[in-house]
């Protein structure tokens, strides 16, 4: 359960991103941004649209137009980058 405040519960799951194995000549591998232990950039927007969709129905619920819209927002960006990302493997 993920709180917000004395007030506000928002009941989804975290876990901790996985560790990555470093290649074998000891350099890092991923971006260069990343510490070490934390997840990369799609794992990274992936739980920014996943938080994003709970936070949108909790501002929904609320009537707080404005939170509700610009939530809506970012986690339509959060979804296009992932799309994105993906055809790019794709290909």
């Amino acid at each position: 359960m993920l709180l917000l405040g004395p007030w506000i519960r928002v009941g989804v799951l975290v876990t901790k991103p996985k560790k990555r194995k470093r290649a074998a000549s000891g350099a890092r591998g991923g971006s260069r941004h990343e510490e070490p232990g934390e997840g990369g950039a799609d794992e990274a927007v992936a739980f920014i649209a996943e938080q994003t969709g709970a936070l949108r129905k909790l501002a929904e619920r609320h009537k707080l137009d404005v939170l509700h819209y610009l939530l809506g927002m970012t986690k339509l960006e959060a979804d296009e980058h992932l799309r994105l990302r993906t055809k790019r493997k794709l290909s």
